[in-house]
């Protein structure tokens, strides 16, 4: 008894040499000691079940954006953040909206008269199915119309697709476009759609991509059932959010500031042609009717015919879409814990709070762990742990049609952001099942790693990290994309940004993501919401508490050289006699330099003596400054509102993260044109970078 006494004591004291030990990024040795104490008592202070309050308040009804049941949604957050502590602003926005779905219906005309069902099935075992307040399936920015036309599949309905189609001789003008769900943005279906002519479009999910092809269904297991039906925008304009006013904010046309927008007949995206999605199970009733020649390699699905291009003249389909669109109020709420130190230096968390339907994983998951996050902080805020720069935690409204509220909010504080903004972390869906992992710009990877590591995984004896690097000596970190609110914030202004959370099971955009869903598929013993909480929450609080920003300067030169190696591969597959990129490359070359000497002079000056106030402000202020060097006003050639040229949405598929997206839109065109001229502009940027770097050397 005595020994394990001995050596109990002998074990918590190593912990205790091994705590006061540790060094942090960004901190001074005298300082980690209170951060590693600030953390522990955070999360302690965590308390797991109130994810699951939140989470049944704010999902028990459909709240799409626009309507009274958002609003209800809305008032829930701002007064939970209230009672926590924080000091919250409603931003309210006029945005060009479609005002729910309309009418529609599709239905085979010949050979037989079949309306096809537009709604998924109540089921006895989900109670929240039979809700009065569901709507069927729509998709948002359709054209409006009623045709009656044959039928030609066009596999996922992407530009090669299309291409592929006119290739074979097939003319889809005047006809209706039968689609499948993958490969692309659903609004691109649309646009290429009208653009080869087509009178109208149909998108259906396959059973080979999310249905039965791929395991049990819906209530029994995790995939689309027959009537299951994917809802989601269209919006394709050349830029991110409201479709009216590019570049600005739609603020209210009742306020003060008057904001010209533009005419709708006057945007290109806007589609003219009827589109709607349906399920596998009316699909079937189409497809099983077709007549032509068989579908080329590839494009099979998983319903039990034979797949052919076209119906044949004794099929025709009639498709009915009439939508009315035109301005709707949304509402972002922001919270604001203000900073003791360095008020005016931003860590910024976010995720939108409008869904299709109930929206339980997605995206309200991630609502209910920052409304938690918020009481937390609270608390602690109250008990005189209060951050040193200010925490702001935002709710967005309208992403889901188009990512419009969190762009407003960017375009409305666009200068102060460039300024004070150190980091947006986005938690769209973060706590949507048990899988963690994150995309990342590279100066926040190394943090997200680090805090990983403070957390306990539940139900193990491993952390957060040791599951997500799965043996690995680094677990994968993605590059941004698109498809969420941190397009703005990273794509526009260039404020560092991590989308990220932990994943799982999705009946995406369907009627069935419910509590049901969740309680039995996405986290039974609602454990990860509380363990994305202490992650997300340790890594808010190093960016907040750090005397010198946290940032992995050098990953800068190590992503950028993958980056540009992996852009050659991909240009000389077309232009075999590509010399490459070599000033880029030299540029990169001597960023790393740069970059290495940075990291290494600022350990080495927090592990020295205290530094005063106006230095780390200063030193701040110019770290802040790093990622505004990919920030090009020219943007890019296929949509100037895109800025950075480090990484954009894939403007073609609309999901896809580009990495040096300037070039790859000359790699995708095929094109050799401008690639003197990219050369130019991304040597230019990282020198920029490189110099800003080099100053910040030489007065630290």
């Amino acid at each position: 008894m005595k020994k394990h006494y001995l050596l109990t004591f002998i074990l918590v004291g190593l912990l205790a040499i091994q705590l006061h030990s540790q060094t942090l990024d960004g901190y001074s040795k005298n300082s980690v000691t209170k951060q590693l104490d600030f953390e522990k008592q955070f999360k302690e202070t965590v308390d797991f079940s109130r994810f699951r309050i939140h989470l049944e308040a704010i999902t028990s009804e459909p709240h799409v954006a626009g309507t009274a049941a958002n609003e209800k949604v809305k008032d829930y957050m701002v007064e939970s953040m209230n009672k926590s502590g924080w000091d919250v602003n409603v931003y309210p926005y006029d945005l060009y909206l479609s005002k729910g779905p309309g009418e529609s219906l599709v239905e085979l005309v010949t050979p037989v008269r079949q309306p096809l069902n537009q709604q998924e099935n109540i089921l006895s075992e989900d109670p929240y199915s039979s809700n009065p307040n569901l709507w069927k399936g729509w998709n948002a920015f359709s054209g409006s119309g009623d045709v009656t036309a044959e039928v030609v599949y066009a596999n996922y309905g992407t530009k090669a697709d299309f291409e592929k189609l006119k290739d074979l001789g097939i003319d889809i003008t005047g006809k209706i476009v039968l689609a499948r769900y993958g490969g692309n943005f659903r609004g691109y279906k649309a646009k290429f759609a009208e653009q080869y002519g087509a009178a109208g479009l149909i998108i259906f999910t396959d059973p080979v991509d999310a249905g039965y092809m791929r395991g049990p269904v819906y209530p029994e297991g995790t995939f689309y059932d027959e009537s299951s039906i994917q809802r989601g925008s269209l919006l394709t304009v050349d830029w991110t959010g409201d479709a009216l006013t590019p570049f600005e904010p739609a603020l209210p046309l009742d306020g003060k500031t008057k904001i010209k927008r533009l005419d709708p007949s006057e945007v290109k995206g806007l589609h003219t042609i009827p589109v709607t999605p349906i399920s596998y199970g009316s699909a079937k009733e189409i497809i099983g009717k077709m007549k032509g020649k068989a579908v080329p390699a590839g494009w099979q699905g998983g319903l039990p015919f034979t797949y052919r291009l076209e119906g044949g003249k004794e099929l025709t389909i009639r498709l009915k879409v009439q939508q009315e669109k035109g301005m709707t109020r949304a509402n972002n709420v922001v919270g604001t814990l203000k900073g003791e130190l360095y008020p005016d230096e931003w860590i910024i968390l976010g995720c939108h709070y409008d869904a299709w339907g109930f929206g339980s994983t997605d995206p309200n998951s991630g609502t209910a762990m920052l409304l938690s996050m918020a009481e937390t902080m609270g608390k602690m805020a109250k008990e005189g742990k209060r951050p040193a720069r200010s925490i702001l935690i935002a709710h967005w409204d309208a992403e889901e049609h188009g990512v419009i509220g969190s762009t407003e909010w960017v375009e409305q504080f666009r200068d102060e952001l460039g300024a004070k903004a150190v980091a947006y972390i986005n938690l769209d869906a973060a706590v949507s099942g048990k899988y963690f992992g994150t995309a990342a710009s590279p100066t926040l990877k190394k943090v997200i790693m680090e805090s990983a590591k403070q957390v306990a995984y539940p139900d193990s004896a491993k952390t957060v990290y040791e599951v997500w690097a799965a043996g690995k000596p680094e677990p994968s970190i993605g590059n941004l994309g698109g498809g969420s609110d941190h397009i703005a914030f990273y794509m526009h202004v260039g404020v560092p940004s991590i989308s990220g959370g932990s994943s799982g099971p999705s009946l995406y955009h369907t009627n069935y993501d419910d509590l049901h869903f969740y309680k039995k598929f996405a986290d039974p013993t609602f454990k990860m919401g509380g363990t994305v909480e202490q992650v997300i929450g340790i890594m808010a609080l190093r960016l907040a508490n750090a005397e010198i920003i946290p940032y992995e300067a050098s990953r800068y030169s190590k992503d950028l050289a993958t980056h540009f190696e992996n852009a050659e591969k991909n240009v000389k597959t077309y232009n075999k006699d590509f010399k490459g990129f070599e000033k880029s490359k030299a540029a990169v070359e001597a960023l790393k330099t740069s970059a290495e000497a940075l990291d290494s002079k600022i350990s080495s000056i927090l592990a020295g003596s205290q530094l005063d106030s106006k230095k780390i402000k200063a030193i701040n202020k110019d770290l802040i400054a790093l990622e505004k060097s990919f920030i090009d006003p020219k943007g890019m050639y296929y949509g100037n509102w895109y800025r950075s040229l480090y990484a954009s949405t894939d403007p073609f598929s609309g999901y896809a993260s580009w990495m040096l997206p300037g070039i790859q839109y000359e790699t995708e065109m095929k094109s050799s044109e401008r690639l003197s001229e990219w050369d130019d502009r991304y040597s230019k940027a990282i020198l920029d970078l490189k110099s800003k770097m080099d100053t910040l050397l030489k007065n630290l």
